[in-house]
């Protein structure tokens, strides 16, 4: 099943994002290569793709696991919740609709 996995930034994350964007860039990376991951983003801070200093909000991952269970447990091993660059981290079931 696929599910969202909705993470909410504490404020001024960037320093603490940029630290270990690269552990978390491989392991969205093996879900791609695993065919698992649908998409995966952040939520930039300002009405821009290049928000530069103004850093992010958050971020989406939706992907699939074989349970609530092992999403939840994959989402709390992210590098940003290790960094506290993550405030929560919510994941929820998601069904897929369109395209």
């Amino acid at each position: 099943m696929l599910y969202a996995i909705i993470s909410q930034d504490v404020e001024n994350s960037l320093e603490k994002r940029m630290a270990v964007r690269p552990a978390h860039i491989e392991r969205l990376t093996s879900l791609k290569n695993e065919g698992r991951l649908i998409l995966a983003g952040p939520h930039p801070a300002i009405d821009n793709n290049e928000p530069g200093e103004a850093g992010f909000t958050g971020s989406l991952v939706v992907a699939e696991f074989d349970s609530l269970e092992q999403a939840q447990t994959w989402a709390d091993a992210d590098p940003y919740m290790a960094s506290g660059a993550y405030e929560k981290v919510i994941v929820k079931p998601f069904k897929k609709v369109l395209p």
